[in-house]
Parts: structure tokens; sequence; C-alpha cells
């Protein structure tokens, strides 16, 4: 086979990333029976098998897998390319992806995205929440332009920009007898309260079992959850405590409706929220405008909540 062809190549990205030819050939508006003969095609062609079908569907064979980040340079080269081209238009247009665990939200939506928008209007954006191992995977394989996460596993594929210290708190309604306890609350202070966490793919989690095992205390939630707001609103109707990052609550406490209550174990003091990108991407005007605005936007906040805390004292 003297070339690959991108559309077959385009087929097989979405089999394996939807899970499913049929889901691939709706995502393409195509017939299921195109893309299966295609493919098809292929494999004759490179005498290899590209896919292997299983109980749910559809994934890479080894081979498979090759073709997918060959493809997937060639995407992001191409994208590149025309991203150089636009910059010397003045960033007229552009599009960026992002992805990010949910606790961003109320950042980005509080005034970081307005100031951007305001300077360049004619940018558009996708702003996808994901676990914090997803954000990492869609971050290394190019399909985000930029993760913002909560305590990234070790990815040697991933750049850091942007490191910022974000310990996890005790967050309780105002009026819960926790919010009198004096000094750090111990894990095992929450014992006989009903608690409510993340599920075990995010970050916070994860660094909260970690916490467990130090202690030797194991945590029983009533709730395990994928979204901050179900367990902000577990805590603001008086249901339970819940352990999240301040920021992720940084409305409410100002407001006086949530308490952020500080824990004793030193290694949730130690954890970050992280601008990334894949390492040795060159991100696109457009994206890279945006990574700026949002370092400078996100450290300037952290500066100035460290201020505030400092002559709070």
């Amino acid at each position: 086979m003297q070339s690959l062809d991108e559309r077959c190549l385009r087929y097989l990205a979405e089999a394996v990333g939807c899970g499913s030819v049929r889901a691939a050939a709706d995502k393409l508006n195509v017939n299921a029976s195109a893309v299966s003969r295609q493919l098809a095609q292929m494999e004759v062609q490179l005498a290899t098998p590209l896919i292997e079908r299983h109980r749910r569907g559809v994934r890479a064979t080894p081979a498979g897998s090759l073709l997918l980040d060959y493809y997937r340079r060639q995407a992001s080269d191409r994208e590149d390319i025309l991203a150089k081209l636009t910059d010397l238009k003045g960033l007229r247009r552009g599009h960026i992806d992002v992805v990010l665990g949910e606790g961003f939200v109320g950042d980005l939506m509080s005034g970081l995205l307005q100031g951007f928008w305001g300077r360049h209007p004619d940018l558009t954006m996708t702003l996808d929440l994901a676990a914090t191992n997803d954000v990492v995977r869609r971050v290394v394989e190019d399909e985000a332009h930029l993760g913002l996460v909560y305590n990234p596993p070790p990815e040697p594929r991933l750049r850091t920009h942007l490191a910022m210290p974000q310990p996890i708190r005790v967050l309780v309604r105002a009026n819960h007898p926790l919010a009198a306890h004096p000094g750090p609350v111990r894990l095992a202070d929450l014992a006989g309260h009903r608690l409510g966490t993340m599920h075990p793919a995010y970050g916070i989690r994860q660094i909260i079992a970690a916490a467990e095992r130090a202690e030797g205390v194991r945590l029983d939630p009533v709730l395990i959850t994928g979204s901050i707001g179900v367990l902000k609103q577990f805590v603001a109707s008086g249901i339970g405590v819940t352990l999240l990052p301040a920021f992720c609550a940084a409305q409410e406490v100002a407001e006086g409706s949530l308490a952020a209550l500080p824990l004793a174990d030193p290694g949730l003091d130690g954890v970050e929220a992280q601008i990334v990108t894949r390492l040795g991407r060159q991100l696109p005007p457009a994206a890279g405008t945006l990574l700026q605005h949002l370092a400078r936007g996100m450290a300037g906040e952290a500066k100035g909540e460290a201020r505030n805390s400092s002559s709070s004292r």
C-alpha cells in the first residue's frame, strides 16, 4: 500500500473513539456498511487487522493504534499550519478545545472568559467536563488543546504551564456542628457524619484515598458522584458533608452559606490545580492566547487570595 487513505483513517479513528462502527457511521452521517467496507479494505491492503470486536464494541489492535497515532499527528500538524495562517490575519478566527474538571467552571465563568472574549470576540470554544484521568488522556491524545485538571497522575507526555496550591477542605453548611470544630479536622472526626465524595476516577478522591491509608482510616461515603454540583447541593441541603478543594465552592463560602474547614493531614494541603498541554505540541495561536490569558488570570487570583488570607491572620 503506497499511501494511507485519510478517509479510511478517519473511519478507523471514529470507530475506535465511538466504540462501534454503527456509532461512528451515525456521527459521520454515512452508512455503517460503508464504514465497515472501507475498514475491511484497508485491513486487506495492509495485510493486518486494525480493529477487534468484543462484547462492548470495537477497539484498536496494535497495528490500528499505530495508525491512530499517525492520524492524530497528521491532524495536529495540519491544524498547526492552518492556525499559523490564521495568525497572520490577527486572530480573527479560530476554535479552541478545552477539557476540564467541573470545579474550574466557576473560576472561568466568573470573569476569565468574559475578559478573553472581550478581546477576541470572534474565537469559538468547546468546554468539555471530564474526570481527571480522562482530562489527561484527551490532552495527550490531542483531543483537546488545553486541560485544567486537579492533581493529575504522573504523565511524562504532559507539560504543566501553571500549578496552583488548592488544598482540600471539609465543606459543611454554615450551621453544621462541625463548623464549630476547634482546629483542623482529622478524617477520623468525620465518623458519624454522612459523607459525600467524588468518584474514584477523579483526582480529588484519589488524594483522599491516600490520606485514608496514611491515617489508617476508612471513610464510608453514603453518596458517590461525578458531580461537584451534586456534592455542594448535598451539603447545602444539610444532608451531610463533603471533601472538596475550597475553590470549588468559593462563591458559597464567600456568601456564608457554606464553611470550608482545614484538614489536619498535611497530604491534603499539598495538592495542586494545573493547566496542562501535551508536551511538545505547538498550540494554534487561538489556544496559545487563551493559555496565556488563563495562566495570568488564575495566577493573579491565587496571589490575591494569598494576600487576603495573610491579612486576615
